[in-house]
């Protein structure tokens, strides 16, 4: 079992990975604790935000809309590869999802189809969002792949986790399709070379 890292360490370890990080307003204590435990945490989830403009997409995920209160994520990657940090905690992210992708992921093993929504992943994964539209044209710069990347690496690296701990929305809860315009083999390709 994986106690959430501390903010101080989350951002140390975005930051020695090389990421260019942006620290937005109260990110240290911006969470949705008080509906649920955070922790023990298991891996890191990708998405896309179906959305354009760094400025936008930051202020949406930090404060959420009327049907989902923010944050939807603990960082959100813009197209430039910078980390916009809007929450630490709990956050509405993952949601339901299978609980046999959650046991693959913990024995780092392949992942079966999510064919259920049994399990909170909001408790067990940490998510970042990624300024995309989601429409499988909108592309995605270098800079941005390889911030996803680091970011990933650098949770997997505190953690001693491989880069099987590393999941797109789509593979944890069914009916959902992001991160769209890039496979997550590819992501964790990139992670495991990465952790070498």
């Amino acid at each position: 079992m994986a106690p959430p890292m501390s903010a101080s360490t989350f951002l140390k370890a975005l930051k020695d990975e090389g990421l260019t990080v942006v620290e937005v307003g109260d990110w240290r204590t911006h969470n949705r604790n008080h509906v649920g435990a955070w922790g023990p945490v298991h891996g890191v989830m990708i998405h896309h935000t179906v959305t354009r403009g760094t400025a936008a997409t930051v202020r949406l995920c930090r404060d959420g809309h009327a049907d989902l209160p923010g944050p939807l994520c603990h960082g959100v990657i813009a197209k430039d590869g910078t980390v916009h940090l809007v929450g630490h905690g709990r956050a509405n992210h993952a949601g339901s999802g299978d609980s046999d992708v959650l046991r693959a992921v913990i024995a780092e093993k392949a992942l079966p189809p999510d064919n259920a929504a049994d399990t909170d992943g909001n408790r067990h994964f940490y998510g970042f969002e990624c300024e995309n539209l989601g429409d499988g044209k909108d592309p995605w710069p270098e800079a941005q792949r390889e911030a996803v990347e680091r970011a990933a690496a650098a949770i997997c690296r505190f953690h001693g986790w491989g880069a099987p701990s590393v999941i797109g929305h789509l593979e944890w809860q069914p009916g959902k399709i992001d991160p769209r315009g890039f496979t997550m083999d590819e992501i964790r390709s990139r992670v495991r070379d990465r952790l070498k």
